[in-house]
Parts: C-alpha cells; structure tokens; sequence
C-alpha cells in the first residue's frame, strides 16, 4: 500500500499531481479541504461539529479533522493506498496521523514535497486567481502570508520525515508531465 503525503506551498502543484497519481496508481485522495466541503453541505455529525468551531472563528480542533480522514479511509477499503493533501501540516498533527494508520496497521511510506521558488509561486497564484476568482490568490500579500504560515507551520515537518527516512524532495517546476514523471519513479522504487 503506497500512502503518501503532498506536501508544498500554495500554488506548488499539489492538486494536479495527485489527480494524476491517483490515476495512476490506484490511490484515493484525500483532501481535507474537500473533506470539510463534504461533511459540512452533507450536514454530517463531523460537519456540524467542524462548522460550530468554524462559525465562531476557531480552527476545528485536530481530533475532528482526524475523524475525518478516519472515516474516508474506513470508507474505501482493498484501495492500492491513500495520498494525504493538505494534511498533516503540523508536527502534532503528523503525530495523530501516524497513531490514526499504525491503529489501522498502515503507515506513510513517503512525503513528498514539490519545490518551487516563491516568486515562481506568486507568479502561478495570481495567474491562478485570474481565473478561479479566489480572493486569496489575487492579493500578493496573502499570497505571501500565506507562505510565512507555511513556513512557520508546515515546514518544521520536513525534519518530521526525515528523521523516519521518508521525506523526499522533488522540483516543482517544469511541465507538469515532468513532474508528473519524476514523482512516479520515486513512487516505484519505493
């Protein structure tokens, strides 16, 4: 089983690559943004609980978005693996995340992150927000703020990775088809 965690900064790529890996491998993704969509307009247990922190300003507690990801992996049995977006992007998270598959007897076989430069970067989210409409990917300071929580938050887990030997870097920039290329020889000689 072949679970994995995308890693990288906004605009980085990450959800192109995992519709082509999920594809290409048989994978489920698992994006927590799409999970919070789902159970909130679902009207779920978890959703309602998610939206009453959210409704007050709060960030949903860990436990919740663990619930979650539990529920989605319960949900898709005999599947070739799971590839994480968005989700562990703290150390304390990862920690939860690690029990959550150790419990299920799985585990993270490798995170990897695509990098790319941060003005390569803006440069994508602005283009990107031209044609989305997001807000956040039209104003080059949340563009940037966005990266400092990225950096203050997420980044730390690289050292989280490495210490277990599976944190892999991979160049972000270039075609996707390239990409899209050197993630799948990682993937197939692990």
């Amino acid at each position: 089983m072949k679970n994995i965690i995308l890693f990288g900064k906004p605009g980085a790529g990450k959800g192109t690559q995992a519709a082509l890996l999920r594809d290409a491998f048989q994978l489920i993704h698992i994006s927590t943004g799409d999970l919070f969509r789902y159970n909130i307009s679902n009207n779920t247990s978890l959703g309602a609980l998610a939206k009453s922190y959210m409704d007050k300003g709060d960030l949903v507690p860990d436990e919740v978005t663990i619930k979650m990801l539990e529920a989605e992996v319960d949900a898709n049995p005999g599947v070739g693996g799971f590839i994480f977006d968005g989700f562990p992007r703290t150390a304390a998270q990862a920690e939860a995340l690690d029990v959550f598959l150790e419990d299920k007897n799985m585990s993270i076989r490798a995170t990897i992150a695509l990098e790319v430069d941060e003005e390569v970067l803006v440069s994508r989210l602005l283009n990107r927000g031209k044609d989305s409409g997001r807000s956040d990917d039209q104003d080059e300071g949340k563009i940037r703020n966005r990266f400092a929580e990225y950096n203050k938050k997420t980044a730390p887990l690289i050292d989280y990775y490495k210490t277990q030997n599976k944190f892999y870097g991979i160049g972000g920039e270039g075609t996707v088809a390239e990409i899209f290329e050197q993630l799948t020889s990682l993937l197939h000689s692990l």
